[in-house]
């Protein structure tokens, strides 16, 4: 008996929660929704980003060439 109640609740739940309408309840609802797809997008990118560059530049054998920038400081040397 105590079985049947429980499957019947769980119904009810399932049933009562696939029924509902409104997915978000609230505007921070919406929001908080918003910023953490922003926040996953953003580490994807970055993560896209990354695997870009160490596919791409660790195919070069060759070293980069170093420039310098700017004037050298004369009064630094001895």
């Amino acid at each position: 008996m105590e079985h049947k109640d429980l499957q019947q609740e769980l119904e009810d739940q399932l049933s009562h929660t696939l029924s509902r309408q409104h997915l978000f309840q609230s505007d921070w609802d919406v929001i908080s929704f918003a910023v953490f797809f922003i926040f996953i997008g953003m580490v994807l990118l970055l993560v896209i980003l990354v695997l870009i560059r160490c596919c791409c530049c660790c195919c070069c054998d060759e070293k980069p060439r170093r420039r310098k920038v700017g004037i050298e400081n004369l009064a630094l040397e001895p």
